[in-house]
């Protein structure tokens, strides 16, 4: 019974951790949307014309598809070994928030600059942009925040507040983690730079 008790308390826990760290996902996403009503016209025509560029570029075929693959999975490996760096650290948590934070306000601020410089049109863009390797993205860093904090936090409780915890364990769960995002990671960069490209030009107008 007390083992009930236990488990039911530690999946309480979890779910009130993703809970949290969907809100924060959420209000990011948000943020981003609604900043690019509050930028001044110069930035919304330097956007658009960064927008063209790009779009131009997927319909000419003229995307250096190497260089976009090692920017991809060289930027996202890098960010995925940051916050799990930051998870074994005691006062990494805010970081990590910060990080999430902003990975959704920019997932945000693209969907609405497509959808404001595009209106209906740009709505076909914007699915092709964020379905499915964007919210694969979001799924990996939310999976890799959770375990993060809660590594962070078992590091704290066990440093600071003398709590008997099975460290060697939990990091060993942690390196799996780890091992699992570094891969999708890669995965889910072929997709963006090969497939997104392609389904994107169905949509160009």
């Amino acid at each position: 019974m007390n083992i009930k008790n236990i488990n039911k308390d530690k999946l309480l826990v979890q779910k009130k951790k993703y809970a949290f760290l969907l809100t924060i996902m959420a209000l990011g996403i948000l943020a981003g949307i609604l900043f690019v009503f509050f930028i001044s016209s110069e930035d919304k025509t330097l956007l658009l014309d960064n927008l063209n560029g790009f779009f131009t570029s997927i319909k000419e075929n003229k995307l250096n598809y190497t260089d976009s693959l090692i920017n991809s999975i060289s930027g996202n490996l890098l960010s995925i070994l940051l916050i799990w760096l930051l998870g074994i650290s005691v006062i990494g948590i805010p970081f990590i928030l910060c990080f999430l934070v902003f990975k959704c306000f920019v997932l945000g601020f693209s969907i609405s600059s497509i959808l404001v410089n595009y209106g209906f049109k740009g709505i076909f863009v914007a699915f092709s942009y964020v379905f499915p390797h964007q919210l694969l993205y979001l799924v990996m860093w939310l999976l890799l925040s959770f375990y993060a904090l809660s590594f962070s936090s078992k590091l704290f409780r066990l440093l600071f507040l003398k709590k008997n915890i099975n460290l060697k364990e939990h990091f060993r769960k942690y390196l799996k983690i780890l091992l699992i995002c570094l891969f999708s990671s890669c995965l889910i960069s072929l997709f963006e730079v090969y497939v997104t490209p392609q389904l994107i030009k169905l949509f160009i107008f």
